[in-house]
């Protein structure tokens, strides 16, 4: 039977952490003085950068798992850390440092390359979100078909993003700064406690394989 709080609670956290309109501010901000042909190329290609980097991570974790030798527990405790880290930051009002950095943007400015680094990797498709997909395909489900909800997540989380930074302009004037680091403070909070989850179920599940729980 397909379990539905694993998918709506899969698909909540990759929303929160790719989190579309936080990062309308920062694209407004690389996209100044572009044509709207410009911005909207940028936008595709951000998205599609994105889209394709979460699914190469969601089929090939596994093997990720098995080529570097290490558990899916160990990768759970450690996804949980450094999205309990990002959490915390969008508690903060602050743009993840696990995102992106200053040098980042700038080099990204000159190369005129920011549908690729910094929008589609790594301010859509960071760190954070690599690991919730990784670690959410890693986990036990009732049925395989479970699964099928982080890919929806992930699809739901760039059409979200595409149309956010399409639309950015409009946005950014009708909720202004304040409202979008309201709205990131809220992922934040959903995400840090999605995070501390990973990290019980991480530890949890280590202590049953060494033998101290049942």
């Amino acid at each position: 039977m397909v379990d539905l709080a694993f998918g709506l609670t899969a698909m909540a956290s990759i929303f929160a952490i790719v989190d579309p309109l936080g990062a309308v501010p920062f694209f407004s901000m690389l996209t100044e003085g572009f044509t709207t042909e410009d911005k909207r190329a940028v936008v595709q290609k951000s998205c599609l950068v994105a889209l394709v980097v979460l699914l190469v991570f969601g089929l090939a974790g596994q093997w990720i798992f098995l080529a570097f030798g290490f558990t899916a527990p160990a990768f759970q405790i450690a996804g949980g850390i450094l999205l309990f880290s990002v959490g915390f930051e969008m508690l903060h009002g602050e743009r993840p440092r696990t995102k992106s950095t200053e040098k980042e943007h700038e080099e990204a400015l000159e190369r005129q390359a920011v549908g690729v680094v910094p929008l589609g990797i790594p301010l859509l498709a960071g760190p954070g979100a690599i690991s919730a997909v990784m670690v959410y395909m890693s986990q036990d489900t009732s049925t395989p078909a479970d699964k099928v909800f982080i890919f929806a997540g992930i699809l739901v989380a760039i059409l979200a993003s595409y149309a956010a930074l399409l639309y950015s302009d409009r946005i950014f004037r009708r909720i202004g700064r304040t409202g979008t680091l309201a709205l990131s403070r809220i992922f934040g909070l959903l995400l840090a406690a999605v995070a501390v989850q990973f990290i019980i179920n991480g530890v949890i599940a280590v202590a049953q394989m060494n033998g101290l729980l049942p």
